[in-house]
């Protein structure tokens, strides 16, 4: 059971007409955190509304009266955690850019590790960005960039969210292969790295890469890499700001 088709409509949550539902013991905000917790522990592929009336105790038709369709719970659930992203205050900006850039793409990174399947999914869950939390970040971004000084926001924002959303993908990849393994990183690794130097020994230039990291956090070094990487872009959005910024 599913809402009425349209063929002229645009196929979001956020552009459809929202109808009151006379179900007290069910609405769509305890569906919808129902379905994050769902995502954070079991994953995408495990998320149907079958299954989500069953945690909640309801038939997935009781569901359909309150989300239409299972891409609009995802436009939801992503919406949903983006409430958790922070974003400083523009006078940060003006005070120092790059450090408050630097918490807000940090906090978006924290957000997308909590939740791993939200950065693989932000570019095809519908019109997410419709999405009230979702227009908040942005907007609360690009205030961040205009008081720093940039011309052109929106192609700032793009930059630094292609680079946080690019590396968080990959990262959350990784750590949900790790949790699948129900090791810890470390013992991870560890068992993956003889395998590892195999593979690169007749490869001069990518052995280094694979020297003994024993006493090293894994949880470190993923840090190490996300800081750099945001550092050279943050260099160079730098070089795009106009003499008197």
């Amino acid at each position: 059971m599913t809402a009425k088709s349209d063929a002229n409509a645009i196929p979001s949550v956020w552009a459809r007409e929202q109808r009151e539902v006379q179900q007290p013991a069910l609405n769509r905000a305890a569906i919808v955190r129902e379905a994050v917790l769902m995502l954070d522990a079991e994953g995408i592929d495990a998320l149907s509304m079958r299954k989500l009336g069953a945690r909640l105790k309801a038939g997935a038709t009781s569901l359909y009266r309150h989300v239409a369709t299972k891409e609009e719970l995802m436009e939801l659930a992503v919406d949903e955690v983006c409430a958790e992203i922070l974003v400083p205050s523009p006078q940060r900006a003006r005070e120092d850019w790059r450090t408050a850039v630097s918490e807000a793409a940090l906090s978006f990174r924290g957000t997308a590790l909590d939740h791993p399947w939200l950065a693989s999914v932000l570019g095809q869950a519908g019109l997410a960005y419709l999405g009230p939390n979702l227009m908040s970040f942005s907007d609360r971004l690009a205030a961040l960039f205009a008081a720093a000084g940039f011309p052109e926001p929106s192609r700032a924002i793009d930059t630094v969210l292609g680079y946080v959303i690019g590396m968080s993908t990959t990262e959350a990849a990784w750590l949900t292969t790790v949790a699948r393994s129900g090791e810890t990183e470390a013992g991870f690794i560890a068992r993956l790295m003889p395998a590892a130097r195999v593979a690169v020994a007749d490869h001069e230039h990518l052995t280094e890469a694979y020297a003994p990291v024993e006493d090293v956090d894994p949880a470190e070094i993923r840090e190490v890499k996300f800081a750099y990487g945001l550092e050279v872009v943050l260099d160079g959005l730098a070089l795009r700001l106009p003499p008197a910024a």
